[in-house]
């Protein structure tokens, strides 16, 4: 916040400072964009330009003063005093080793294109073309050309940037600055390391105005809360250079500590801080692991919301309530951004803990800590905010083997006075990892925490666990999800329920009669085209008979249509192969959050509360498709269109004859329909983002991937209306306990 923002406060302060006559001008238009004022035309009032994408404002604000006149806040180099939306240039490269590059430009426009060409004897290392994005950044990575001398690779030179140091061997240092106006963000001085990488992060020279998009960010946090902070590798690939992870593991301990801005400017924003912590609370607790959740709020002075020495803090319903009661206005006599008093809060709450558990104890030292600091300025009371960080790192002996026990994330949100050079003093520096960012606005930042959290390291068998990562594969989504097929044609889907056993349809085996020949193919890591296991054994409902109900007219029939395969080998859990929640299993029971002593009835009753209940399912792309499942009255409606179906049922009077208690129903207005292949896949319902399966594919009235040449004419009149119909997991409890005693832990009916 800038430091004259501060005057808002005392405005009331002055006698005979009457402010019902004063109003600042009206003639504030920005050429090219608008404006939006925080308290009308009165004194203190903040005026804040907004520009079309790949423009900026020059000047960014403006402040109301006591004497009725507009004072420029100067957040870049514009000495106008008429506002104009400046189109966004991309900086130049000061130099390009081992090589040459075009066009050679001043700066370059938005669009704009710059292409890496190597000498002889020198390789392309990075993007040989880049292109200038709208928010002043060119997408890509650094280009270097590099000869493979040097005990570390040639560390390049980024676009802007003037690098001091040419040396790469072991124990060689290299530094940087920017060149012209431009702010150095990430290591202004990098080491070669023992083991082949350079310390610290990229340096980039940004122009003062640039910011992050959304979609650069969440991959760049790595995105992992859950458990605990694991160690990355420190020879990770260029191309997975963009960020830290806290990595979730099932033993140890995360403090997690949120630091949001309530000062004056935040006012309007402050709620999305406020929803994305939420968010990002929420979704952590989702893993079933040991976290104690600090909030601190601040303006001039922080106050303490939640301690992580507090019993409250590890209890996701507690902190969620908390975190929804927490006000901008416990701060509405401060209007200075104070971060220095936020980090040290952070820090009293460490010794706390510390005095509490023991200097020397394995209870202390084996905790995590994470910081996240969600600003919309700089601070400018408390002076600078780094000795808090030393403090930080000093009782929890942060030195390079201990460096993954505490990672700090600056996040600076707003078009108005955040401070690049600030927010990369505070983020951490861990190698080839970016810990400080700027989003454009509040959404943004939602979008980002919407996506924040990873499970790549996540191995244990927790239920329901898809990766949300903005960058994860079809397969780490649905990690729950297989293909069963003999030979090389697929044929059936399945859903892995444990680390050996698989839910499909019994359909899918009517004409099985060498079974020893198919193979169940489950999501692997190391495969794009999984990973394939042979079938041990393959345990079919006694109820399923297609013919059962031929005397009756009804050609086909699917009650009981379930089977469990039991696989060869266990599966070993991945970001790619992971068990679905089963609704009635202790598993479940975690998942959804319900006390000990919850029943299946109580599984339904959440999971199936309403008439028309969004569920979905995996298409044969590895899409997840959309449907509605019916029940109640919806559900009648939903099944009465199968008496239409004169060729599969004619003469059929009573649809309860095909359409069982067994059955959901789906395939109304605008739900997406099961193609002929993906049987037997798990239709499953998304809560408190852990997923549930509580239906299997079985039958329909359309097969929608079925070629137009092949499908049966008939007259219009005669052709009914898509219908799907799935196995209802509910109804067939007692067959599931049958042969999963012991595989799961079921809960009383």
């Amino acid at each position: 916040m800038h430091p004259l923002l501060a005057l808002l406060c005392l405005l009331p302060l002055h006698p005979g400072w009457s402010t019902a006559t004063l109003s600042c001008p009206q003639n504030v238009n920005i050429s090219g964009g608008t404006f939006t004022l925080s308290n009308g035309w009165a004194p203190g009032s903040i005026l804040t330009y907004s520009c079309p994408l790949g423009y900026y404002p020059s000047p960014a604000m403006r402040l109301c003063k006591k004497n009725g006149q507009w004072e420029t806040l100067q957040s870049t180099r514009s000495t106008l005093t008429k506002a104009v939306c400046r189109p966004v240039r991309c900086p130049a490269p000061v130099t390009f080793e081992n090589g040459m590059y075009t066009p050679r430009l001043g700066s370059h426009p938005v669009g704009g294109n710059l292409t890496f060409h190597c000498e002889d004897g020198f390789s392309l290392r990075g993007s040989p073309v880049r292109q200038c994005r709208p928010n002043g950044m060119w997408d890509g990575e650094t280009a270097v050309c590099d000869n493979g001398a040097g005990h570390c690779p040639n560390p390049g030179i980024s676009v802007g940037v003037v690098r001091t140091g040419s040396r790469f061997g072991l124990g060689d240092t290299v530094s940087y600055r920017c060149s012209s106006n431009l702010v150095l963000t990430g290591s202004a001085k990098r080491e070669c390391q023992s083991n082949g990488v350079w310390s610290g992060t990229e340096p980039i020279c940004r122009q003062p105005y640039s910011y992050d998009f959304p979609e650069d960010v969440a991959p760049a946090l790595g995105t992992s809360f859950s458990h605990l902070l694991g160690v990355t590798n420190p020879t990770q690939k260029k191309n997975e250079n963009l960020g830290r992870k806290i990595q979730i593991q099932r033993s140890g301990h995360l403090n997690l500590y949120l630091l949001l801005d309530a000062s004056q400017s935040v006012v309007k924003d402050f709620h999305i801080f406020k929803d994305s912590a939420y968010v990002m609370v929420d979704r952590l607790f989702s893993f079933e692991i040991n976290v104690s959740v600090a909030i601190i709020t601040f303006a001039s002075k922080p106050k303490d919301i939640l301690s992580v020495t507090h019993d409250e803090s590890r209890d996701v319903t507690e902190v969620l309530e908390i975190l929804d009661h927490v006000d901008y206005k416990d701060h509405e006599n401060g209007t200075g951004t104070n971060i220095h008093e936020a980090l040290m809060s952070v820090y009293y709450m460490m010794n706390n803990q510390m005095q509490q558990l023991g200097l020397h104890t394995a209870a202390w030292r084996e905790i995590r800590h994470a910081i996240i600091l969600l600003t919309d300025g700089k601070s400018n009371m408390g002076g600078s905010p780094k000795p808090a960080v030393d403090k930080i790192k000093e009782i929890l002996s942060i030195q390079q083997k201990r460096d993954d026990y505490l990672d700090i994330y600056a996040i600076g949100v707003g078009k108005l006075d955040v401070d690049w050079r600030e927010l990369n003093e505070l983020g951490s520096k861990k190698d080839g990892e970016r810990h400080a960012f700027i989003l454009q606005d509040a959404d943004a930042l939602r979008q980002v925490f919407e996506h924040m959290l990873d499970v790549s390291r996540l191995t244990d068998t927790i239920c329901g666990v898809g990766n949300m990562s903005a960058n994860a594969s079809d397969q780490e989504r649905a990690p729950w999800h297989v293909t069963i097929k003999p030979k090389s044609k697929a044929t059936c889907r399945g859903s892995l329920i444990s680390d050996q056993w698989v839910l499909t349809a019994a359909h899918c085996f009517i004409q099985a009669d060498e079974q020893s020949l198919w193979r169940v193919n489950v999501g692997d890591p190391n495969s794009p085209r999984g990973k394939e296991f042979q079938i041990e054994k393959v345990v079919i409902s006694s109820g399923f008979n297609v013919h059962a109900k031929k005397n009756q007219g009804i050609k086909e029939f699917y009650g009981d249509d379930i089977a469990l395969l039991k696989l060869a080998q266990k599966v070993k859990m991945s970001t790619h192969a992971r068990p679905i929640c089963l609704p009635c299993t202790v598993e479940a029971n975690l998942a959804l959050r319900r006390p000990p002593g919850s029943t299946c009835q109580n599984h339904e009753s959440d999971l199936l509360n309403q008439q028309s209940i969004p569920a979905h399912f995996v298409a044969l792309d590895g899409k997840k498709m959309n449907i509605n499942l019916k029940t109640g009255t919806e559900r009648e409606n939903c099944i009465k269109v199968v008496s239409k179906d004169k060729t599969s049922f004619p003469g059929l009077t009573d649809v309860t004859e095909v359409v069982t208690d067994q059955f959901l129903c789906s395939g109304t207005q605008n739900d997406d329909n099961p193609c002929q292949g993906e049987s037997g896949g798990a239709i499953f319902l998304e809560r408190r983002y852990r997923v549930f399966q509580v239906g299997l594919i079985s039958w329909g009235l359309y097969n929608p991937c079925e070629p137009p040449s092949t499908r049966k004419r008939a007259p219009a009149s005669r052709v009914p209306p898509p219908r799907d119909f799935h196995i209802n997991l509910f109804r067939l409890q007692p067959w599931l306990r049958q042969h999963l005693d012991g595989v799961l832990n079921f809960l009383p009916l």
